[in-house]
């Protein structure tokens, strides 16, 4: 499996597959459910809309696949990216998905219509990964050039260049808008997503300044190539994934590592978390998705 997500409600667990496809499981008893099929090479990437009624895909045959959640129903498909589609990921307000490709661009699509709506170019190799800011405003994206760029989803201007990694970036994630509950039990705002984690091959997760792009904090302890990240609901946590098969969960104030999930035989290219924050899903090239209480 090369990627996995979770259902809005978290009862489900969308994963992209080697195989071409797409398939969907029950998150408590992990029985299958569902597959799409339509994609004509490996799935990279999968995502459920904000209201948990379609799937996206990205595949290595150079589209962007929109299903239905329920029937598995392909609904539509995006072509304009030459060669792979590495990552897609929806908008807050459920009507546009952004994609990263091969072809070093970031693209943003209207759902409904199928239309392509902006093409953000600046980098200057494979885009790995892309990620919605809380606002909807903004995107990241995450380069093979070291690089991680913020774009605005208005025109497609680069905003900001975040440097620093030693090798490609495959991650990218934007923290929620609330820090865990003070002493008060209430969340701390931030404003508009003030951080940005991203996964690299120097074997680093970094989180960054997401209006200055200074870097903050380096979370060190994968013994190779980190491939994905993702930021815990209560947006403290980190959770990684490893080409050294481990999920790693880290505190995202101090970077201190807080746990290490080992299970999987092979590469873990993709982390989840539930809704609750109390489950990490991780999919690994052992062909299985693990999910791993944390809570």
């Amino acid at each position: 499996m090369f990627g996995v997500a979770w259902s809005p409600d978290g009862a489900r667990l969308a994963s992209a597959g080697y195989d071409a496809t797409v398939r969907v499981w029950d998150a408590a008893s992990g029985q299958h459910l569902l597959t799409c099929q339509g994609h004509a090479d490996a799935v990279w990437d999968v995502a459920w809309s904000p209201d948990g009624a379609r799937l996206a895909s990205a595949s290595t045959d150079g589209t962007v696949r929109v299903w239905d959640a329920t029937s598995g129903t392909q609904l539509l498909a995006y072509k304009r990216h030459n060669y792979a589609v590495y990552k897609v990921a929806w908008a807050p307000d459920g009507r546009r998905l952004a994609s990263a490709g091969y072809d070093g661009t970031v693209r943003m699509w209207d759902v409904a219509s199928g239309k392509q709506l902006l093409t953000c170019q600046g980098h200057t190799s494979t885009v790995r990964g892309v990620a919605w800011a809380p606002d909807g405003a903004r995107l990241a994206s995450a380069s093979e050039d070291k690089t991680i760029r913020v774009w605005d989803t208005a025109n497609g201007k680069s905003l900001l260049v975040c440097q620093g990694h030693a090798d490609a970036v495959w991650g990218v994630a934007w923290v929620p808008d609330l820090l865990p509950l003070n002493s008060a039990g209430r969340g701390q705002a931030l404003g508009s997503a003030a951080r940005l984690a991203s996964a690299s091959e120097d074997k680093t997760v970094r989180i960054w300044d997401a209006a200055s792009g200074k870097h903050l904090l380096t979370c060190k302890g994968h013994e190779y190539a980190v491939y994905g990240v993702a930021w815990a609901p209560e947006g403290r946590r980190l959770a990684s994934a490893g080409h050294d098969g481990t999920a790693r969960i880290w505190d995202g104030i101090s970077g201190k590592q807080l746990l290490a999930c080992q299970g999987h035989t092979f590469i873990v290219s993709g982390v989840a978390w539930a809704p609750d924050g109390r489950r990490l899903a991780s999919a690994g090239h052992d062909g299985t998705v693990r999910v791993w209480w944390v809570g």
